[in-house]
C-alpha cells in the first residue's frame, strides 16, 4: 500500500469512526426526547397510572418487534440505507408525540417510534462493531458514551425548552431539527456494505455463544433499569431521604455511566477487556449492595455513582464479543442480542416489582447484584 493509499484508507476509516458517533448521538437525542413528554401526554389524554403504565409498554413492544428482523435488513440492503430510513421514521412520528389527543393514536405513534429506535439501534451496533474490528482497537465504549451524552443532551434541552414556556410540539421541532441536520452532516460516513445473503430467515433465534451473551446483556439491562425505575423507590425506605433528592440516585448514575463510558476505550486499550470487564461487574454488585446496606442515604446516592461506573463499559464490551464470535452471522447474533438484552429493560420494572412483593425491594436490589457477580464470574470467557 503506498502512502497516498494509506492516507485515504486512514482519512475513510476517520470518517466512519466519526458518523458512528454521530448515528449513537442522534439515537440518544430521538429516544430521550420523550421522557419530558411523558407528563403532558398523561394530562393531554386524561390517564390514570395504570393507563399511563400500559401506553408507555407500546414503545417497548415496537422495540422487540423491530429488533429481530434489523439484521437481516442491514446485511440484505447495508447500514446506511436502514440507519437513514429508521430515523425518518424516527422524525416523522416525534411530532404526534407532542400533539395525539386520542389514546389509539398515541398508542400507535409510541409503537412506530419504538420500532424506529429499536431498528436504528440494531443496525447502528453493527456498524460499531465492524468500525472497530477494521480499527484493531476499542472503540465501543466511546460510540456508547456518544448515545449516553445524546440522552441527557435530548432530555435536557426539550426540558429547558417547556420550562421556558415553548410549546411540547415546538420543542420537539427544535430537536428534530438538531436530528435532521446531523443526520444529513454525516450520512455520506455511513457503512453502506451488503452481505449478499438472501437466505437468512427473517426472524433469528440465538443460539450457542451468541444466546449467552444475550443472557448477560438481559442482567446488565436488568440491572439498569432497576436503578431507572426501582432506584428513587430504594433510597425512600430510609426515613432520613426527601423525596425531593431521591431522583438524585439516577442522576448520578447517568453521569458516571457517560464519563465512564467516554473514558473506557483508553481504560481498555490500556488493559485490557478481562480486567475491565471484571471490575466493572463487581463494582456495579458492589454498588447495588451498598445501595440496600448503607445507613446514610446521601452514601446511598454515591453507591449508585459506583453502578454507574461499573456497568458503563461492560454492555459496550458484549457487542465487541457478540461481534467476533463464529457461532452467527455478526448482523444477525448482534439484532438476537439487542433484543435479549432491551426485553431485560422492558421486563424489569414488572419483573423487580413481583420479587419485592414476594421478598422486598431490598430483596431485588440484592438478588440482581448476585446476578452481576455472575457476569463478574464471566468476564474472562467474554474478553477471551
Amino acid at each position: 500500500m503506498t502512502a497516498l493509499d494509506a492516507a485515504q484508507q486512514n482519512k475513510q476509516n476517520s470518517r466512519l469512526y466519526w458518523g458512528t458517533r454521530i448515528i449513537f448521538l442522534i439515537n440518544g437525542l430521538g429516544m430521550s426526547a420523550w421522557a419530558p413528554l411523558v407528563p403532558f401526554a398523561r394530562d393531554r389524554l386524561q390517564l390514570s397510572g395504570a393507563s399511563l403504565g400500559a401506553l408507555l409498554l407500546c414503545l417497548g413492544i415496537g422495540s422487540l418487534a423491530a429488533m429481530p428482523v434489523t439484521g437481516t435488513l442491514v446485511g440484505r440492503f447495508g447500514c446506511r440505507r436502514v440507519m437513514l430510513l429508521s430515523t425518518l421514521v424516527v422524525l416523522s412520528v416525534m411530532p404526534l408525540l407532542a400533539t395525539a389527543d386520542s389514546l389509539a393514536l398515541m398508542a400507535a405513534s409510541l409503537m412506530v417510534f419504538g420500532a424506529g429506535l429499536g431498528t436504528l439501534d440494531v443496525a447502528m451496533n453493527y456498524q460499531a462493531v465492524e468500525v472497530e474490528k477494521a480499527s484493531g482497537r476499542a472503540m465501543m465504549s466511546g460510540f456508547h458514551g456518544f448515545f449516553s451524552l445524546g440522552g441527557i443532551l435530548g432530555a435536557g434541552t426539550v426540558s429547558l425548552l417547556l420550562s421556558a414556556a415553548l410549546t411540547p410540539l415546538t420543542s420537539v421541532l427544535i430537536v428534530m431539527v438538531v436530528m435532521l441536520l446531523l443526520l444529513v452532516w454525516r450520512l455520506p460516513n455511513f457503512m453502506n456494505k451488503r452481505l449478499h445473503q438472501p437466505e437468512q430467515p427473517w426472524l433469528v433465534i440465538p443460539r450457542g455463544w451468541v444466546a449467552f451473551l444475550g443472557a448477560l446483556c438481559f442482567i446488565l439491562f436488568l440491572a439498569e433499569g432497576a436503578v431507572l425505575d426501582w432506584g428513587a423507590l430504594l433510597l425512600l425506605q430510609s426515613p432520613e431521604m426527601a423525596p425531593a433528592h431521591a431522583g438524585l440516585g439516577y442522576a448520578l448514575f447517568s453521569v458516571a455511566m457517560t464519563l465512564g463510558r467516554f473514558s473506557g476505550d483508553k481504560i481498555i486499550n490500556r488493559f485490557g477487556r478481562y480486567p475491565v470487564m471484571l471490575t466493572g461487574a463487581l463494582a456495579a454488585a458492589a454498588g447495588m449492595t451498598l445501595a440496600v446496606l448503607l445507613p446514610w442515604p446521601e452514601m446511598a446516592l454515591f453507591a449508585f455513582l459506583l453502578v454507574g461506573f461499573g456497568l458503563a463499559n461492560t454492555v459496550p464490551m458484549l457487542f465487541n464479543a457478540v461481534g467476533k464470535q463464529q457461532d452467527m452471522p455478526a448482523n444477525l447474533a448482534i439484532s438476537a442480542m439487542t433484543t435479549l438484552g432491551y426485553a431485560g429493560i422492558l421486563s424489569g420494572p414488572a419483573l423487580i416489582g413481583f420479587i419485592s412483593q414476594w421478598i422486598s425491594l431490598s430483596g431485588a436490589f440484592l438478588l440482581i447484584a448476585l446476578l452481576l457477580l455472575a457476569v463478574a464470574a464471566s468476564a474472562r470467557l467474554v474478553a477471551r
